[in-house]
């Protein structure tokens, strides 16, 4: 076997805002199905994620128990951006937006910088870049 992509699938209780909170980040809608919609995707360069409404997989607890907590279920995947300074510039523009914010920058043991930032239905991005990258 030789795979050649892989594309995530979020369970989200709102296609609408599920796409609203991605085109935020910059990400465009790239198609949805249904009438109203229950499955779409969105995609940023070369990443695609599915979104899959009230089906397929869970959603984790909106807010963390606590700050940091890792154990609130949903989809948890990691997003690489450029350079620890775009980690910060991703992290200063989520906080102007009003967005969930659950960890922030933090120059990690493993050689990179990230913050953790909580989509509505409690999945978690990793944002991330290698030190020594700029």
């Amino acid at each position: 076997m030789n795979v050649h992509e892989l594309t995530p699938i979020l369970n989200v209780s709102d296609m609408a805002a599920s796409f609203a909170w991605f085109e935020k980040l910059g990400w465009k809608k790239a198609w949805d199905w249904g009438e109203p919609p229950t499955f779409g995707a969105v995609e940023c360069g070369k990443v695609g994620i599915f979104l899959c409404l009230n089906g397929q997989g869970s959603r984790g607890d909106p807010e963390p128990v606590q700050p940091g907590d890792t154990k609130t279920g949903g989809v948890w995947m990691s997003w690489w951006v450029e350079s620890p300074s775009a980690v910060d510039a991703a992290h200063d523009f989520a906080l102007k937006h009003g967005m969930t914010v659950t960890r922030a920058p933090l120059d990690e043991t493993w050689g990179v910088r990230e913050f953790h930032l909580r989509h509505p239905d409690g999945h978690t991005f990793r944002v991330s870049a290698g030190l020594g990258k700029g």
